[in-house]
C-alpha cells in the first residue's frame, strides 16, 4: 500500500498480482505504466475501500435480501432488486476517511498534471473482470471528463453502484458467482483529450490469425466506438511487415466530446466523415502485445494537444479472451528487430492522411 493513502494505490503501484485489490482495468493499466506503455496517469481507488462502505453501512444484507427470491431468467425480478440495490447504494453517504482519500489524490493527480480541476475518467474496475474463464468487462458502469472534487466523489459513488446493474448481477448468477464475491475499485486516470480513439486487437478477432492487428478508429473519445455507435474507419495491418492489408474508411457520422463535466455526443462535419481519422503510425506506437505476450484487446487515443508520438496513449487493455478459448494455430509474431520502425512506417505510410 502506498505509505500516504490506506485505500488508493496508484497505477505505479499496481500490476497483474494486484487484481484482487484494483480488478482487471486497473490491474491492467498498472502493468502498462510499469512495463513503459504510454498510459495517462492516475489511481485506483481500491476494493477495500467499497468493502468497508459496503461493511460499514450494512449494505451486503440488503443486497442478499434484495436477490434472495430472483433468478436470471426472471428479467423483472432481477431489475426490481438491481433497482433497490442501487438506490440503497446511491442514499448512503459515503464514509468521510474514504472521502478525503478520493479528494487527496486527485488534488495530488491535478498537481501532477498541472492542471487545476483535471478532468478525470472514472471507470469501474471490477476484481471478476479480464479472467480467463470469464469476461465481466464492459458490465459496470464509466463517467468521461469528469472534474471537480464533488463530481469525482460521485462518479465513484456510481461506479460502485453500477456493479449491480441488471445484466452484471444476471451474468454472475449465470456464471455461479455469488453477489457477495465480486468486489469493485475505481480509476481515475487523467483524460486524454482525444483528436480520435479506438479499440485495437492484436489479432484478426474474427479468423484468429495472430499475425494481424485489427484497428477501429473514430473522431472524438473511444465511448461512441465500444458502444457501436458509428460505422468507424477500419485497418487490418500486418505484423511481420507493417503493411496495410485493408482499409475501410467509415461514415463516422457522431462523435463524443467534452461539455462541462462530461461529455455530449454531436455530428461529425461532412468534410471529416470522409477521411481517415488517424494514421497507422499513431496507433502502431503501441507494443502492448510485446509485454503480455498474448493477444490483447486495447483501447487507445490519440490527444489532439500533443505532438506525434508523445500523443498515443493506451487507456485500457485486456486479454481477447475469446482467443484464449480456441487454439488457432498460430504463434504470436512479436515485432521484434524493428529499430528502424519509424523509417518502414513512413515509407508504409506515404499518401495515407495523417
Amino acid at each position: 500500500m502506498s505509505s500516504q493513502f490506506q485505500y488508493i494505490l496508484w497505477f505505479e503501484e499496481c500490476n497483474r498480482s494486484s487484481l484482487p485489490l484494483v480488478g482487471g482495468k486497473n490491474a491492467n493499466l498498472g502493468e502498462m505504466v510499469n512495463a513503459g506503455i504510454r498510459v495517462p496517469p492516475g489511481f485506483a481507488v481500491t476494493s477495500k475501500a467499497f468493502q468497508l462502505f459496503m461493511d460499514k453501512e450494512r449494505l451486503w444484507a440488503q443486497v442478499m435480501d434484495a436477490l434472495s427470491d430472483a433468478s436470471p431468467d426472471d428479467i423483472k425480478a432481477v431489475s426490481k432488486a438491481g433497482s433497490a440495490i442501487r438506490q440503497a447504494i446511491l442514499s448512503t453517504p459515503i464514509p468521510d476517511e474514504l472521502q478525503g482519500e478520493i479528494i487527496n489524490a486527485y488534488a495530488s493527480l491535478c498537481e501532477k498534471c498541472d492542471v487545476t480541476d483535471l478532468p478525470v475518467a472514472v471507470r469501474s474496475s471490477a476484481t471478476a473482470e479480464d479472467l480467463e474463464d470469464a469476461s465481466f468487462a464492459g458490465q459496470q458502469d464509466t463517467y468521461l471528463w469528469i472534474w471537480g472534487n464533488d463530481e469525482v466523489v460521485k462518479a465513484t459513488h456510481e461506479c460502485w453502484a453500477s456493479l449491480f446493474t441488471d445484466r452484471a448481477i444476471t451474468y454472475r448468477m449465470r456464471a455461479g458467482f455469488p453477489q457477495d464475491g465480486v468486489l469493485i475499485s475505481v480509476g481515475i486516470q487523467k483524460m486524454v483529450n482525444s483528436r480520435s480513439a479506438g479499440v485495437m486487437f492484436t489479432l484478426d478477432p474474427v479468423t484468429g490469425d495472430r499475425s494481424k492487428i485489427t484497428i477501429d478508429a473514430n473522431w472524438g473519445f473511444g465511448e461512441s466506438i465500444v458502444q457501436g455507435m458509428v460505422s468507424p474507419d477500419s485497418f487490418i495491418i500486418g505484423k511481420d511487415s507493417l503493411s496495410i492489408k485493408q482499409s475501410i474508411i467509415g461514415q463516422k457520422d457522431q462523435r463524443f466530446v467534452a461539455k462541462g463535466c462530461g461529455t455530449i455526443v454531436e455530428p461529425v462535419p461532412s468534410e471529416q466523415q470522409v477521411i481517415p481519422c488517424i494514421s497507422v503510425s499513431e496507433v502502431i506506437e503501441m507494443r502492448i502485445e510485446e509485454h503480455y505476450g498474448a493477444p490483447q484487446d486495447i483501447e487507445w487515443a490519440i490527444d489532439r494537444d500533443l505532438p506525434f508520438p508523445e500523443n498515443t496513449f493506451s487507456t485500457q487493455s485486456r486479454p481477447v479472451t475469446a482467443a484464449g478459448k480456441r487454439d488457432f494455430g498460430k504463434k504470436v509474431i512479436k515485432e521484434e528487430g524493428k529499430s528502424d520502425t519509424d523509417h518502414i512506417i513512413d515509407l508504409m505510410l506515404k499518401g495515407f492522411s495523417k
